[in-house]
């Protein structure tokens, strides 16, 4: 049979009820019962789950007892074990039972486990009672295990529930001692569209970023995008020159008479499908655009009519472009006389139908001109024309290419005006100097040194000047002119025949050589490298050559790449970036370049920590090789290129020995081969994974 331990119960001198506030008994008799005040919010809920636990109902859900436990189906006396029977330095206190059986006595224990207990012992005989015979069989005596829960931590009390929760919130944070907080219903958004609610400036500024062919696809999207894409303030700057063929007639018709208030520049440059429409709704385009600056028609088929309404709306007209169009007459140029007084940009070239009478009426009337360009314009002999000119003296540009009527007088004139007086000392016309700053006197044909030399002295603010196919030109007519235009920058003498290399030589002594940046001398067949050496010496800002069809050699292709050397060392790379082209040479159909001169290039080009490279155009036997080199060093590729540079010499020089006499020819033939196989790979792209493409060597039958 098990043994049962009883508790021992003292009198308690303190606090008898839970209730009470003194802390004093009542005299005589049991404690009056008092109503526990109500609880509510978590410790009401803590109570409820107390009452639960203890609950008598829990008996029929079913659930096996535990085997610890033996008697009916009493409910069981919440306890908390104290001691270990198996140590021997603990005390031993007895059992205690709940305050509601221990009725004016005090349920801790006072003593241990030799005194006796009360003779009247208050316990119920149907209370489930655990059995400790396993644990107690070391025992000689009597020794409780456990004590009842404190009255301080059972359910009823302000005190109880502040000490259960302070516990449980100490040891576990559960979700119940955590505090309640009412959550704030979300508020559901109402339906907010992105484009609906944007102001229309920063619709339109978004707008502003996209191309013209997208922004003509987006119209498609809605009735309120078609709107904004065709909004006028999209096309302020109507440049069709890149995407005219992707649009269509309409829609480009659409987009000006839209955009026709905020237009300021109109380029219609090649809009070949605008006829029609022009034709059909011209009235509607010209009534609209009427604040034009900056108007071109370059290469339109629309009719005289149209071009004549369309000038005579913008007043405002500052840069008129009418080049190409056959239709063109000097009407047109006299409505321009009288409404475009702001005019200061003029191209009629390549008009048959203009000539020097209705150009001499725009020149008189619009005192800002400054940019004239009429090449293949009839009637540039004419002494009214030249003269008008030479007394505005208010043009900085001039086109005349292809104009076979200038010859040595009309030039003079334009220069020097009529009868100037003449400096007995330089033998030079005493006038103020022109403001030309580039002069292009291309094919004009009937010049010759007597009318070049008059440009010595009077231009000196030239820095373009152009004499190609001037057949006629010696040395002596650019001497005097290389001497007084200190800014020159573009120099054009493309197949001047007559030019020996004292010219390059005076130009590499003259004071443009430190700001001389294009140079042609293509088929000027008697310049070579006593000429060039000097000029790719003396010119530290040289960027284009044009030396095809010449005498230059290698030499020449060695210096230049010793130069972009030296610009290198004066200005390091400060950035680990690819290199830029610093230098364009155009040698091809060149006798005296050969690989040598070429590969000296491709090898300056892969040293390290270049800023400038060179970019070549030569024989095109030789050009798929120098592209590719290019490519790779422009994209940092540097051992790429070098492998591909190393490549391609070997295959030149076994290219050489298979061509020579003599015993191994076989031998050196098959090297031949074996390096074109090599350099045909590594110009590839280099071969796959360490094998090279496979070859089927050729047709056998052909």
């Amino acid at each position: 049979m098990s043994q049962v331990i009883w508790d021992e119960m003292t009198e308690s001198p303190g606090t008898t009820t839970p209730i009470s506030t003194h802390g004093a008994p009542f005299p005589g008799g049991p404690l009056p019962f008092e109503q526990p005040p109500k609880l509510k919010g978590r410790r009401r809920l803590l109570q409820s789950l107390q009452r639960m636990s203890s609950s008598q109902s829990l008996a029929s859900m079913r659930r096996a007892p535990p085997t610890s436990y033996s008697g009916g189906s009493k409910a069981s006396m919440s306890c908390v074990s104290l001691s270990s029977s198996s140590s021997r330095h603990c005390h031993s206190y007895g059992n205690s039972y709940s305050s509601t059986q221990s009725g004016a006595f005090s349920t801790a224990p006072t003593s241990v486990a030799s005194t006796p207990g009360p003779e009247n012992q208050n316990f119920d005989s149907g209370a489930r009672i655990r059995c400790l015979d396993g644990e107690l069989a070391g025992h000689a005596s009597p020794v409780p295990k456990s004590v009842p829960l404190p009255a301080d931590m059972r359910a009823g009390t302000k005190e109880a529930m502040s000490a259960v929760t302070s516990g449980m919130a100490g040891m576990f944070e559960d979700y119940f001692s955590k505090p309640m907080v009412r959550v704030k219903e979300l508020r559901k958004r109402r339906n907010f569209n992105f484009w609906g609610e944007m102001p229309q400036e920063l619709a339109m500024h978004i707008f502003q970023f996209l191309r013209p062919k997208e922004i003509v696809k987006c119209s498609a999207v809605s009735r309120r995008w078609h709107k904004m894409c065709f909004d006028g303030q999209l096309w302020s700057n109507l440049d069709t020159q890149e995407y005219y063929q992707d649009i269509p007639a309409a829609s480009l018709t659409k987009i000006i008479e839209r955009a026709g208030p905020f237009v300021r520049d109109l380029n219609l440059r090649g809009c070949v499908q605008m006829p029609e429409s022009w034709g059909k709704d011209g009235q509607n385009i010209t009534d609209a655009c009427r604040n034009l600056e900056y108007f071109s028609l370059e290469g339109c088929r629309i009719d005289r009519s149209s071009v004549h309404y369309f000038l005579l709306r913008n007043p405002r007209l500052m840069h008129i472009n009418l080049s190409g169009m056959k239709g063109l007459s000097n009407s047109a140029l006299r409505i321009i006389a009288q409404n475009c007084p702001q005019l200061e940009h003029l191209n009629i070239s390549w008009c048959q139908n203009v000539d020097s009478r209705g150009l001499i009426r725009v020149v008189q009337s619009c005192s800002r001109l400054k940019d004239l360009r009429a090449g293949e314009v009839k009637g540039f002999n004419d002494q009214a024309l030249l003269l008008e000119l030479f007394n505005r003296n208010t043009l900085e540009r001039l086109f005349v290419d292809h104009c076979v009527e200038l010859d040595d007088e009309a030039l003079q004139v334009l220069i020097q005006g009529v009868d100037p007086e003449i400096d007995p000392l330089t033998e030079r016309a005493m006038v103020s100097p022109r403001n030309f700053r580039h002069l292009d006197l291309s094919r004009c044909s009937q010049l010759t040194d007597k009318g070049v030399k008059c440009l010595a002295g009077n231009v000196p603010n030239l820095c373009g000047l152009q004499l190609s196919y001037c057949e006629e030109l010696t040395d002596d007519a650019l001497t005097g002119i290389l001497e007084s235009t200190p800014h020159m920058t573009h120099l054009n003498l493309e197949e001047v025949d007559h030019l020996s290399n004292s010219t390059l030589q005076n130009l590499a002594k003259s004071p443009c050589a430190q700001k001389l940046q294009h140079l042609n001398i293509s088929y000027c067949e008697n310049l070579g490298d006593s000429g060039m050496l000097h000029v790719i010496k003396s010119c530290p800002k040289l960027h284009t050559v044009f030396m095809d069809n010449t005498r230059v050699s290698d030499l020449v292709l060695t210096e230049a790449a010793a130069q972009i050397h030296i610009r290198d060392r004066i200005n390091p790379l400060t950035t680990k970036s690819p290199p830029t082209v610093g230098l364009h040479l155009v040698v091809y159909d060149c006798q005296n370049v050969t690989w040598t001169g070429v590969r000296e290039i491709l090898a300056r080009n892969t040293e390290p920590n270049r800023r400038e490279t060179i970019s070549l155009k030569c024989f095109y036997g030789y050009q798929d090789t120098v592209n590719e080199h290019m490519k790779r060093v422009l994209k940092g590729e540097a051992k790429a290129a070098s492998r591909l540079e190393r490549k391609w010499a070997e295959h030149m020089i076994a290219s050489e020995e298979a061509g020579a006499q003599g015993a191994g020819a076989r031998r050196r033939r098959r090297r031949l081969r074996e390096a074109a196989m090599v350099h045909a790979d590594e110009e590839e792209g280099g071969p796959r994974n360490g094998r090279r493409r496979a070859r089927s060597g050729g047709c056998a039958i052909m």
